[in-house]
């Protein structure tokens, strides 16, 4: 009987002892990492491509694209995109996550760059090529090419991230 009654008594008070409030976390948006400025689309509103961070800048870069680059960039492994085409990379400086150890997040928006790939009037492919930066963003540098520059190409080149 003693030892039916010490465990009911050790039940209990683990019962009473997790019965604590719990504190409360409150979800806020990020909203430095906003991307605002005068474009022709808001990159965060499509799909992603990839995404990488770096340590030695201590930023974090997001490629998004629109339905004809992601669908392109997750079935082909060449960077010839389809006319319609538009690619956005979005860079950010990284901070602290204060929920999470040693997490990052994004922080300002450093830049946007696009890159948007059309065709000629004889078919063949061109390609504009657009940098914002700055606090707020504005246009810093637009060119269009018959080759994509050396930064579109890069950003052309980015491989496709593996999603399930």
């Amino acid at each position: 009987m003693t030892k039916i009654f010490c465990l009911e008594m050790i039940f209990s008070l683990m019962l009473v002892g997790c019965a604590g409030k719990e504190p409360t976390i409150s979800a806020t948006l990020n909203r430095e990492a906003f991307v605002t400025g005068e474009f022709l689309a808001n990159p965060l509103q499509w799909r992603v491509i990839t995404s990488n961070a770096s340590t030695t800048d201590e930023t974090m870069s997001t490629l998004f694209g629109n339905d004809a680059a992601v669908n392109y960039a997750r079935t082909n492994a060449q960077h010839d995109y389809p006319n319609g085409s538009t690619l956005a990379m979005v860079t950010w400086t990284q901070q602290e996550d204060g929920r999470w150890y040693g997490a990052q997040i994004p922080a300002a928006v450093k830049s946007v760059e696009f890159v948007f790939v059309g065709a000629t009037p004889d078919g063949k492919p061109s390609y504009s090529y657009q940098k914002f930066a700055g606090s707020p963003l504005k246009q810093s540098f637009a060119q269009e090419y018959p080759v994509a520059s050396d930064r579109a190409l890069e950003l052309l080149s980015l491989r496709a991230a593996v999603m399930p």
